[in-house]
């Protein structure tokens, strides 16, 4: 099948988080898989590496959206190890700036402008898509686009159109002023008409009403914006399209992230090697400033320190486990200002038990990985998630709240018949969090003998499934598949 695939972000070139990985993995996998895939993405500030080449495809084109007249050209680059093209929107008036997001008054042009140009650049190429893959508010408007705008091209004749939410806490949410902008004026009657009254469009919405397909990024995420309690608002929405919703896993890249192979840790090791992580562990630990004992366990933590991530219950249950247990933390993130002050006092107070780097590294979040006993992930929500898929590769038991991907990827160890793979609690609380702790310091024991071959149960058993992306694009393929004309 053509596939379109559009986004605001795409690893290695622009990422923030989650969605970037995904549209660097999955556009690969699916051009593994002899599809023609066509990726899409703004070419920002930090795209313009020396290191990059990039061809020019389409020379300056303006758009003219309510008036706004924007012009735009297109260079291409490859996927790293891929034939697939990535096709970069330069645009520099509004890309060229330090920040992928932004809060600027022109927010909304910047993606309005990606997403137009995406449908321009395939009647340039006259690659007419099967598929338009969006995902998140920043192209959800594309399945209007087509439906109107673009429906009297019959390019676009067979295309049908995906969205994937990845995250619904953000929308999109803009004043019905800039409704010219969005070049969709003249369909404001498929806008939600009562938000329209009260002068507000939502993105995300719109898409959700057009995709002939929506995902989300694991099938208990799925069910959660269902609800009232995940939904912010849009719950009634996708419960009205629950025919066409449906939950995939995120993979990951198990050539990179793979502990026989990862040339980012100190020391390799297998499933048959679990001496090996040890290894890992007295390096993680030199580099931290922090004595190795063996038979005290070390928790690891990689993160954006924001509130999503659930950290105000490390702030009230941290402190006492430390001044309690025998246990040791090794945090790297940057994020909220609160809990970078709450992790750099931790490494004051506590010395020898917890070490701190703000910021993000990735040979370092390699390492953690790697010389970790457990990884913790207390999030209040979690789409999906990819550190605790990593930890569970890496033998790195993951200590998770039951929410979205974490549910449906880590099962609570049951010593009596050595089933599970990490600890989970369910109750968002202290005591939650508490519970958790205790039961995975009890699980590791003193390190030694029957504990530590009991540990090591855990840690093989996280170690058995695979999570690769080769497993889960089948599942896109055929979502692709079923509404695909025949």
């Amino acid at each position: 099948m053509n596939v379109l695939f559009v986004s605001a972000e795409v690893a290695p070139f622009a990422k923030t988080g989650g969605l970037g990985d995904v549209a660097g993995a999955l556009p690969r996998y699916l051009g593994k898989n002899g599809h023609d895939v066509r990726v899409v993405v703004p070419m920002y500030q930090r795209v313009r590496t020396k290191d990059r080449q990039f061809e020019p495809v389409l020379g300056e084109t303006v758009i003219d959206l309510g008036g706004t007249r924007v012009p735009f050209s297109v260079y291409s680059s490859k996927l790293p190890g891929t034939e697939v093209p990535v096709y970069f929107i330069h645009c520099p008036g509004l890309y060229d700036r330090p920040n992928i997001y932004t809060s600027d008054s022109d927010e909304h042009l910047r993606f309005c402008v990606l997403q137009h140009a995406a449908l321009r650049l395939c009647q340039a190429l006259q690659f007419a898509p099967d598929i338009v893959h969006a995902n998140d508010w920043q192209t959800a408007l594309l399945p209007l686009m087509l439906r109107t705008v673009y429906a009297w091209d019959r390019l676009f004749s067979r295309t049908r159109t995906v969205l994937t939410i990845h995250n619904i806490g953000h929308q999109g949410t803009f004043g019905a002023h800039v409704l010219p902008e969005t070049g969709l004026a003249g369909a404001a009657g498929s806008f939600h008409q009562d938000h329209l009254r009260e002068g507000r469009i939502n993105f995300l919405l719109t898409g959700i009403l057009y995709a002939n397909v929506i995902t989300t990024v694991s099938p208990t995420y799925a069910r959660e914006i269902q609800t009232p309690e995940h939904g912010v608002g849009l719950d009634a929405f996708l419960r009205g399209r629950r025919d066409v919703l449906f939950g995939i896993l995120n993979g990951i890249d198990e050539d990179e992230w793979s502990p026989e192979r990862d040339q980012k840790i100190a020391v390799r090791y297998s499933v048959d090697t679990l001496e090996g992580k040890e290894e890992n562990k007295r390096v993680l630990l030199r580099a931290g400033g922090l004595p190795y004992v063996d038979d005290v366990p070390l928790i690891g933590i990689v993160s954006r320190l924001v509130w999503q991530k659930g950290f105000d219950l490390c702030v009230d249950v941290l402190p006492g486990m430390l001044r309690h247990s025998r246990v040791q933390l090794v945090v790297l993130g940057t994020g909220e200002p609160k809990y970078e002050q709450f992790f750099g006092e931790l490494a004051r107070r506590f010395p020898k038990q917890v070490a701190y780097k703000r910021g993000f590294s990735e040979p370092l979040a390699h390492q953690i990985e790697a010389g970790a006993d457990m990884f913790l992930m207390p999030s209040r929500y979690e789409p999906c998630g990819l550190n605790q898929l990593y930890s569970l590769r890496y033998g790195t038991v993951p200590i998770v709240h039951r929410t979205g991907g974490l549910a449906d990827t880590v099962q609570l160890f049951n010593a009596r018949t050595g089933t599970g793979n990490g600890v989970v609690f369910d109750h968002f609380n202290g005591e939650g969090l508490t519970f958790a702790l205790k039961y995975a310091l009890n699980l590791f024991g003193s390190g030694r003998g029957p504990d530590r071959a009991r540990f090591q149960t855990v840690q093989r058993n996280a170690m058995s499934a695979s999570h690769a992306w080769e497993e889960r694009v089948g599942y896109y393929e055929a979502l692709y598949r079923r509404i695909a004309p025949g």
